[in-house]
């Protein structure tokens, strides 16, 4: 998956304009990056990808490098 596969998957989840996330957009700036908004991550992550995130990590990620991070990590973005 590609950084621009990312942002629109992640546009889906949130529930927002397809690009209207960029790549370096902390939590704080996606308006349904809330607490639905973390579920639907959680979920989509295990769904899509086979990545189960503990509470701790889930709540690590406060932005969308530490997203890309996390998925180069676990082998999902190229």
């Amino acid at each position: 998956m590609t950084q621009d596969e990312v942002l629109n998957w992640l546009a889906e989840v949130f529930n927002e304009p397809p690009g209207s996330i960029a790549a370096d957009a902390k939590k704080d700036d996606v308006g349904g990056w809330d607490s639905l908004g973390v579920l639907m991550l959680m979920a989509d992550l295990d769904e899509k990808f086979s990545i189960q995130l503990d509470e701790k990590e889930i709540e690590g990620l406060q932005s969308v490098p530490e997203l890309f991070a996390m998925l180069k990590r676990h082998g999902k973005l190229s």
